[in-house]
């Protein structure tokens, strides 16, 4: 089932090989010690459990420890919802820290003594620029840095604001705590790095204890030794912070100390791996919440219902390198079959169902047919009996009226066999007298080919699943395919959402036969001939059973997305699926950079470097803007009266270039300020981002300014509980279903409700209040 070493270790790599020679060196006297240190803002997903695995995993095999870690340094991101949801996830991909759970919010303490002892050694400085000035004389990555007028601050001085601000006296922004390294460094992390900053917002473990906070690259590092982490293991974003890394310990602590390692991290096509975005879907009602079956969060997986092993096996198969790639989803889907397929037993179950009435069956008779559940190639043994009637449902898919060439299921005169019964033929289609759809057939049978042989010989070319009328039960089956229609959807003209699959659910009901009813909700089937399933653990019930599908049986994706015949025979289907084992453990090469950009010239080059170092822009993003001048230069002046970089940047990329398309920006009314405008009423709250869009349309069509329309509109964002909570009221209670669900601990349809509140208040209302 898998290719896991014989040892049962996870497959050899470079990190592995680094411990190997730490142990044989002496280094850590032996010791192996690694953590998971995981932000409780979101929910985990599958990406972070390929850092589960190898933290975990790497400790297990060399009889070493995994500390659970959260990294709770920003209180207003932070709750204690995802810390459970977090605990949850580790816990079911089958590890477990024992006594080893920590948050950094544990050593607040040590780690503010830790920033007074910088600043008593000279390494640390207050510096009370603004936000804006900081960034100013941050320098580029061809220019260096300005000192900041408060680099030359006594100890003592610095000592006693950084005391005060501790203490309360300022306000968010007033000041800050900068390690004093090199404003010319080629690194521009180590660049007078900010270690403390104000934030007067309540945390979810100290309350209102502390209003400064460490900034994740003071408290990481700090929080490793304090643990006597040996081999702190982070993805390759974080490698240009090794540096700073190594200095905080170099200069804030004692040895022994731990050092970084860096690895690939996990790419996964037809999704997106961004918690950022992740939320925004769950807050939009793209989908019904962190745990929907579409999304790769591990709740959303283990919902599913793929199996924690499957990921397990995915993430040893990707490897962990030292250059990022993007990994086909085909890989972890054959995880998964390659998992369920001895794990699964074997089912019949109708999604689609067309009544067929066998003319010849003797009436008001039935029989039970012995089935097995396994197929010959599982070594598992096991049977159960099966009802069979006069009247039986086939899927309408199996059946065409005029079939195509190569259709060999059934059709008006053809003979099938029925899976593990008898032999039928159509003699009759009866149709619906009004819309001519098909809506029953009646068939004959031949008694003599009970089990499914035929004693003169004959051959049929097709064998159809089926169930019995009057012994199946109704069932909701949810057949759940890719999230997005692209393989890379951050990497496409217009807004990335434009990307959402909108058949990455399709709701079908059905029947099953009678044999799932009384087994465990747990066990998940192989539907024969539909695909892998289990019962939704969230929504199924005994009196309404709702089936999720797992995966399908082989990869379908490339002849859907070619516009290929769906419907080929179970032989291609081998072909295909022999194929996708071939290539099994091949991680894809990075696809080519955004196909908008031209080659950019030396000056825009310089441009889009600028912009990454100033403002953290992603690398495309940065390109994009330099590519044209006029982009360029709309952006500067946008960001130059409201400072936020990024959110003028998207802005530009998804809004601006959709409105352009080919033409220069004299085609559309918008000034730069009025850019800024609307952004900076986004960020105050005045209006909602839905709104926004509104808002700019009116804008680039009239030219008035986003505040006059926003005026004249009234479209204010609706902030104000009382006007709230009569719309929530009235979603709820219009809802009463769901509403049940939700208080019964069903809080994924979180989303839901604030979708529908959402479009109540036509996008006016505030979310994060509703």
């Amino acid at each position: 089932m898998s290719d896991r070493p014989s040892d049962g270790k996870s497959a050899p790599n470079f990190i592995r090989s680094i411990i190997e020679k730490d142990i044989a060196d002496d280094k850590y006297e032996g010791r192996v010690a690694t953590r998971f240190p995981p932000e409780p803002n979101g929910y985990l997903h599958i990406g972070h459990a390929k850092s589960i695995c190898l933290n975990f995993g790497l400790a297990t095999d060399f009889d070493g420890t995994c500390h659970l870690r959260f990294d709770d340094t920003n209180p207003e991101t932070e709750d204690p919802e995802y810390v459970e949801a977090i605990k949850n996830d580790v816990r079911w991909l089958g590890y477990d820290w024992d006594d080893k759970l920590f948050h950094a919010s544990d050593y607040f303490e040590t780690l503010y003594e830790r920033a007074e002892h910088l600043i008593e050694t000279g390494k640390a400085y207050v510096d009370s620029q603004t936000d804006e000035a900081i960034r100013l004389t941050r320098g580029s990555v061809t220019e260096p840095g300005t000192n900041s007028p408060f680099r030359t601050r006594s100890a003592k001085e610095n000592l006693d604001l950084f005391r005060r601000m501790r203490s309360g006296e300022f306000k968010d922004g007033e000041h800050v705590l900068r390690a004093k390294i090199d404003m010319t460094s080629p690194n521009m992390k180590m660049r007078d790095p900010l270690l403390y900053r104000i934030r007067h917002a309540h945390h979810y473990r100290t309350g209102d204890e502390w209003c400064i906070y460490p900034m994740y690259d003071f408290a990481h590092p700090l929080s490793d030794a304090i643990e006597n982490i040996t081999h702190s293991i982070c993805t390759l974003e974080f490698e240009n912070n090794r540096e700073l890394y190594d200095w905080v310990l170099d200069n804030a602590w004692d040895t022994p100390r731990p050092y970084q390692y860096e690895f690939n991290r996990l790419n996964l096509d037809y999704t997106v791996m961004s918690k950022r975005k992740l939320l925004e879907l769950v807050d939009q009602g793209s989908v019904e919440g962190w745990d929907d079956p579409r999304l790769p969060t591990i709740a959303g997986l283990r919902r599913r219902g793929i199996t924690p092993e499957s990921i397990r096996d995915f993430c040893d198969r990707v490897g962990v390198v030292r250059a990022d790639s993007r990994v086909d989803i085909a890989l972890l889907e054959y995880c998964i079959r390659n998992d369920l397929n001895y794990r699964a037993p074997r089912v019949m179950a109708v999604v689609d169902p067309l009544r067929v009435v066998i003319t010849n069956y003797p009436d008001n008779e039935s029989e039970e047919l012995d089935v097995p559940y396994w197929p010959h190639d599982v070594p598992k043994e096991g049977s159960r009996r099966v009802p069979f009637g006069k009247v039986i449902y086939i899927e309408r898919d199996d059946f065409r009226e005029d079939p195509p060439r190569k259709f060999y299921r059934l059709a008006p005169g053809r003979e099938v066999r029925l899976r593990y019964a008898y032999f039928l033929t159509c003699d009759e289609v009866v149709k619906d007298p009004d819309s001519g759809e098909v809506v029953e057939l009646r068939c004959s049978y031949d008694p003599a080919t009970r089990g499914g042989d035929a004693p003169d010989g004959r051959k049929v070319k097709a064998t159809l699943h089926w169930v019995s009328e009057d012994h199946s039960v109704p069932a909701e089956f949810r057949l759940y395919d890719r999230l997005f229609s692209v393989p890379n959807p951050e990497e496409t003209d217009g807004d990335w959402k434009d990307n959402l699959n909108p058949d990455s659910i399709v709701i079908k009901h059905g029947r099953v036969e009678p044999s799932v009813v009384d087994d465990d909700s747990k066990i998940r089937y192989q539907f024969e001939r539909l695909g892998y399933f289990w019962r939704d653990p969230v929504e199924s019930s005994d009196s309404a059973l709702v089936f999720n599908r797992i995966v399908t049986l082989r990869d379908t994706w490339a002849k859907i997305s070619s516009g290929g015949d769906q419907s080929s025979d179970s032989r291609s289907g081998r072909k295909k699926s022999l194929k996708a084992q071939d290539t099994v453990g091949t991680a894809r090469a990075p696809e080519p950079k955004d196909k908008r950009l031209p080659a950019l010239s030396p000056d825009q080059a310089k441009r889009a470097n600028d912009y990454v170092d100033r403002f953290q822009l992603e690398g495309d993003d940065a390109a994009l803007l330099a590519s044209r001048s006029e982009l360029g230069d709309l952006f500067d002046e946008a960001v130059a009266v409201h400072d936020n970089p990024r959110s003028i940047a998207n802005w530009i990329i998804h809004e601006v270039l959709r409105e352009l398309k080919d033409d220069d920006l004299t085609s559309i009314r918008l000034e730069p300020s009025a850019l800024a405008e609307l952004v900076a009423l986004i960020d105050d709250g005045t209006i909602s981002g839905r709104i926004a869009k509104d808002v700019f349309a009116q804008m680039v069509e009239s030219g008035e300014s986003p505040s006059s329309i926003v005026d004249r509109d009234n479209l204010d964002q609706i902030s104000d509980r009382s006007q709230l909570e009569p719309l929530v009221r009235s979603v709820v209670e219009s809802f009463p279903e769901k509403a049940a669900e939700y208080r019964g601990g069903k809080q994924g349809l979180i989303g839901f409700f604030v979708g529908q509140v959402m479009r109540k208040s036509q996008g006016k209302a505030n979310p994060e209040i509703v």
